[in-house]
């Protein structure tokens, strides 16, 4: 990341955090922090190289970092008022010409304000299975990471929950974890039927548009903005211990056509589901080229707070088989 922006994210990160210590004088407030660490190591059948990143050097997830997640919630006398929430992380990038990246994941305000819950910040765009699928510690990369949509993105937003559902907008700058303006802009709904915490299904309906830069990570590959348009549907169905989330994603970029059949089905086993396996092939096309991923891995609790993943991936068209292993280490202090 330039040090002109890294400089931005760290002081929008601190001016939130110092919101968060003065406005704590006149509510009530509870107050969540945990320490993150993590460490990957992968392999690469392509480069024959060993190394310390999920996916590429580019991408935010997963490296070997330390960092911190805190959640704040302020309330009044009769009612909530908001939560803020700040995670970030300081990651050892290799092959990047830097050796430490400040990763800023969560930095968004959201206001109870009645009638909708009001963000702003650093948060999902409502646009797929990204917007309700939290990836942030996953080895599998979801559509985001493939390049459908931004995992995170600066802007604004807002959801209201319904007994048969939710509804979701938001206006973001179409950068993802940077915050560049060059004319740029995302703009995107959803409509879900279905409360995944009592129905144990879900469906969502997306449509999305503007006009986006191409990113990844912090890296900007290009400067002008292309055009973005995009309708996908989900769905997400749980069934005693085997869980399936499906998205098609269909829409253009850039003057070419865009498609995403993407398919993530695990099982959950032993006591509290500590042992999970989980498959996800995916069919892309974007920029006029089709790509064919098959993905597989095995997930294990040691502890409440220890984690350890696997993740096998086979590139068709690269024609590129990746290992890769993470201990994933999150306690509150």
């Amino acid at each position: 990341m330039k040090n002109g922006h890294r400089h931005i994210a760290a002081r929008l990160a601190a001016i939130l955090l110092g919101t968060a210590a003065v406005s704590g004088a006149a509510f009530a407030q509870g107050t969540l922090l945990y320490l993150e660490l993590q460490g990957v190591a992968g392999y690469s059948t392509a480069g024959d190289a060993v190394q310390t990143y999920s996916q590429t050097p580019e991408d935010v997830m997963q490296k070997p970092s330390l960092g911190f997640d805190l959640v704040q919630r302020f309330s009044g006398r009769t009612r909530d008022i908001g939560v803020l929430a700040v995670q970030a992380r300081l990651a050892y990038t290799q092959d990047l010409g830097h050796p430490l990246q400040l990763q800023v994941y969560n930095a968004s305000f959201r206001l109870k304000a009645g009638f909708a819950d009001l963000w702003a910040g650093h948060d999902r765009p409502a646009l797929g299975l990204d917007a309700e699928l939290d990836s942030h510690a996953l080895l599998l990369p979801g559509p985001a990471m493939r390049g459908f949509g931004f995992d995170r993105d600066w802007g604004v937003g807002l959801r209201r929950d319904f007994a048969w559902g939710n509804a979701a907008a938001s206006l973001t700058a179409g950068s993802g974890m940077p915050l560049y303006l060059h004319g740029n802009y995302l703009a995107a709904v959803r409509f879900s039927r279905g409360v995944l915490a009592r129905d144990n299904w879900s469906l969502g309906l997306s449509l999305a548009g503007g006009r986006v830069l191409d990113t990844m990570g912090y890296e900007i590959m290009s400067r002008d903005p292309v055009g973005f348009a995009a309708a996908a549907a989900d769905a997400t169905y749980l069934w005693r211990n085997v869980e399936n989330r499906v998205e098609v994603l269909a829409g253009r970029r850039a003057g070419s056509g865009l498609l995403l059949v993407f398919w993530r089905a695990g099982v959950n086993l032993l006591e509290e589901g500590r042992l999970k396996l989980e498959v996800q092939p995916a069919v892309a096309r974007a920029g006029g080229r089709w790509k064919n991923y098959l993905g597989g891995g095995v997930s294990y609790r040691v502890t409440a707070d220890l984690a350890a993943r696997t993740l096998v991936q086979y590139d068709l068209a690269a024609k590129d088989v990746r290992f890769v292993v993470q201990l994933y280490f999150y306690k509150r202090i």
